[in-house]
């Protein structure tokens, strides 16, 4: 190995060493590498920074994600174009990065500022000064779906504010979680997997930390089917809540507006008002994203008419259609797509 790779791979702050997959100071071979975990992109060390040159890249793969470590030695430019079937949210840990979208023009630096790029949007970037990220990695299909549970609406492109404020509360919140991702990938170590169930239970809990925490195209439908983008008034609170907590039960609008404290017509006109959709559209969008998370921890071998009976259908194609309309895919599709 050369001497440029020998001083990274040995560096005690090089994060997931044991989940090594590039290590290279050839600039084809980083490339070519590179390219095949993330995806196909041109990258260019500056004419002075060329004799230092060096990549780095490890990687811990979870269930639909991944946490990565990525360095790269001198100044480099990366031109990946539209990243197609991923969400990067990039941390700078060393020097720093200037990222280029195709509305803002962004300069990451450690403990500053970091940058989240959508599926969707144009990116060149350089990394500068010996440049070292910690790289979260999520499918486009996960957050999208997970986005179209939250706002009651179909699945579709999302598209996030690409600069992070990693002093902002928001911000921290995220950093956090990352770095409890990457020691927990360091305590497990490579042969050691994680259950279908811890990493369904990490999924949720990164994808709401991303959506909640970092403005984006479906925000404001979120808020609204939340109830968040203004004052909620009790009852509906209340009959949100009766809702989730009873969604695996048939429908009874006399006890919805009993435990809500009103009556019936006004929670009908609330919920439009206020989450811009009718009570019983509520209710199987919630029933839909509980099946979608569901589906993304089962085994192969379970049943989704046994599960989807749990969870309050009854008419089987009516769900699968409904399911499809909403996610993009079959139940089927999900249940496959996760195992």
């Amino acid at each position: 190995m050369a001497r440029a790779t020998s001083i990274p791979q040995h560096d005690p702050t090089v994060r997931l060493a044991a989940f090594n997959r590039v290590s290279t100071d050839s600039v084809d071979a980083a490339a070519d590498a590179v390219g095949r975990i993330f995806c196909p992109h041109e990258l260019k060390p500056t004419a002075r920074s060329s004799p230092d040159f060096f990549a780095l890249h490890n990687s811990a793969v979870f269930g639909g994600f991944s946490v990565n470590y990525v360095a790269y030695g001198g100044s480099v430019s990366i031109d990946p174009g539209c990243l197609e079937r991923f969400f990067l949210l990039q941390i700078p840990v060393h020097g720093s990065a200037r990222i280029q979208t195709a509305a803002r023009d962004i300069a990451a630096a450690p403990g500053a500022s970091a940058s989240l790029l959508s599926p969707t949007i144009p990116t060149r970037m350089t990394w500068q000064n010996n440049c070292a990220q910690i790289i979260l990695l999520v499918e486009r299909r996960l957050l999208e779906q997970r986005a179209a549970a939250l706002s009651g609406q179909p699945a579709g492109a999302v598209e996030f504010e690409p600069a992070v404020d990693l002093s902002s509360r928001d911000g921290r919140a995220l950093q956090s979680q990352i770095m409890e991702l990457i020691d927990l990938a360091e305590r497990l170590g490579p042969q050691r997997p994680l259950s279908p169930m811890a990493a369904a239970n990490l999924r949720e809990t990164l994808l709401g930390t991303l959506l909640h925490g970092q403005r984006h195209s479906a925000s404001d439908a979120i808020e609204r089917f939340g109830g968040r983008a203004e004052a909620l008034p009790q009852p509906l609170r209340r009959a949100r809540e009766f809702l989730y907590a009873h969604a695996e039960e048939p429908l009874d609008l006399t006890q919805l507006a009993e435990a809500a404290g009103t009556g019936i017509r006004a929670l009908q006109l609330g919920f439009q008002r206020h989450f811009e959709t009718s009570i019983s559209e509520m209710l199987r969008d919630i029933r839909l994203a509980h099946l979608n998370v569901r589906l993304a921890a089962a085994s192969p071998d379970e049943s989704i008419t046994d599960i989807a009976f749990e969870l309050g259908f009854t008419h089987l194609s009516r769900m699968a259609s409904a399911y499809r309309a909403k996610f993009g895919e079959t139940p089927s599709a999900t249940l496959r797509g996760m195992n």
